[in-house]
């Protein structure tokens, strides 16, 4: 499969830019105002923002872009400029003839060079090309990691919000549950005070009381845990209180199995950046085959030296030629190591393919598991009301029993649990179907 960058590389340098700018403190203040009212496509565009996660992606990103600059230096001359100064001191003694006398004498010289100097590489037989490959499509798998850790940011945005939502109607079934366990005991306290049913019938009703009451504490607790995830999934731990749209309701995901596969080959970022990944190794055994061949480079300079002013000054230009001839082996292995990467950069790329497919086999089948279960936990909670309401009616024409009562209660708080569960399941099951599919 062939992978174009061009475009998406755009895209995602601009998407980068904007998380660089946002994370340095050009945000917007406040991206989450007290009392707002905020949609889960919403909540996923201020993670994309403010995760701290997706800012340490984009500038390895950037980073990555900047290793493009540098291969590519190889292409312009190299102009420095070098001064050097050296001071010589000699010492001679000896006999004078004739005089028998020691003579000692010492001289001195300054020398003093200074001016600029350029390189260029003429050609090279692909060296620098090869290098430049290398960098691009480490850029490229760099980007394409990017977009892979905001499909990540994306799943569990959508994950947290949806937890919210079950929480939150978790603690409405909880209330809901008290509130009959608070009308059944007061049932109770009156069939025994006129003496129509025992004094049992108002402890087993105090002790379903007690129960759900201590099963909407820990509603409560789940519904604060399950906001602070998803601040944090967004990236604001500390954000005002806010509301969010209810979407936890059943709505149909019309895709196949075949369908979902093909699209998750198209487009899934972390199989974008093992494809770069195998070019840039293709590009490594290209770059260690041309230590076997020469290279070729110019040199020009203009230098004033002397040891007194004026200095003497004159240019120079000039070509090298430089052959390998033997590197004790270096080569031979570099090109050895190469192939071995390359081997491994095209082994992962398949593993990752295979993974792909399972990942999108697993959440396939668990969507339509979880659509059936649906329909299933519906169906099981209103049998569980039906039976409520008639095991409430008979007690109260004192004609049914407590434990009656009771096992339509504990039924039917079993039945909303898990018929809540179900939706939160499909929903969650739906998200990750898209994320293995690579849709953000």
């Amino acid at each position: 499969m062939r992978v174009k960058f061009s475009r998406a590389m755009c895209s995602i340098f601009l998407a980068d830019l904007l998380v660089l700018a946002l994370a340095s403190g050009v945000r917007a203040e406040g991206p989450i105002k007290q009392g707002s009212f905020l949609t889960l496509q919403e909540c996923i565009r201020i993670a994309l923002r403010t995760n701290p996660q997706a800012a340490a992606a984009g500038n390895t990103f950037i980073a990555a872009q900047s290793r493009i600059g540098q291969a590519k230096s190889g292409y312009y001359p190299q102009v420095d400029w070098q001064t050097d100064y050296t001071h010589f001191s000699s010492t001679a003694g000896g006999l004078t003839f004739g005089q028998g006398a020691f003579t000692r004498t010492t001289t001195s010289q300054n020398n003093f060079q200074t001016g600029p100097s350029l390189t260029q590489n003429i050609y090279d037989f692909g060296k620098t090309k090869s290098q430049v490959g290398i960098a691009t499509y480490n850029s490229a798998a760099s980007g394409q990691d990017f977009e892979n850790v905001n499909l990540g940011i994306v799943l569990g945005v959508k994950t947290a919000y949806y937890g919210v939502l079950q929480a939150g109607k978790s603690l409405e079934a909880a209330r809901k549950v008290v509130k009959q366990a608070q009308e059944h005991l007061v049932q109770a306290q009156g069939f025994f005070q006129v003496g129509t049913k025992p004094k049992i019938d108002v402890t087993n009703a105090e002790v379903t009381l007690s129960n759900a009451q201590l099963a909407l504490i820990q509603a409560q607790n789940a519904v604060q845990i399950a906001w602070q995830n998803l601040n944090n999934a967004m990236g604001i731990p500390n954000a005002p209180e806010y509301r969010i749209e209810d979407t936890l309701a059943y709505e149909p995901y019309p895709i196949t199995f075949e369908e979902a596969l093909k699209r998750a080959y198209s487009d899934r970022p972390d199989l974008k950046a093992a494809i770069a990944r195998v070019k840039s190794s293709e590009q490594s055994m290209r770059l260690a085959h041309t230590g076997y061949y020469p290279a070729i480079s110019g040199s020009a300079g203009y230098t004033w030296n002397g040891d007194s002013l004026p200095l003497d000054h004159g240019w120079n230009v000039g070509a090298t030629l430089t052959i390998p001839i033997f590197n004790g082996f270096l080569t031979r292995k570099q090109v050895d190591e190469a192939n071995a990467n390359l081997n491994v950069s095209r082994a992962s790329e398949e593993t990752l393919r295979q993974q792909i497919y399972l990942q999108n086999r697993q959440a396939f089948l668990n969507l339509k598991q979880s659509e059936s279960s649906i329909a299933t936990a519906a169906t099981g909670l209103k049998q569980a009301q039906e039976n409520l309401d008639l095991a409430n009616g008979r007690y109260a024409a004192g004609v049914g029993s407590n434990i009656e009562v009771t096992d339509a209660l504990t039924t039917f708080t079993s039945a909303q649990t898990a018929y809540i569960n179900a939706l939160y399941s499909y929903k969650t099951a739906e998200a990750n179907l898209e994320n293995a599919m690579g849709v953000k």
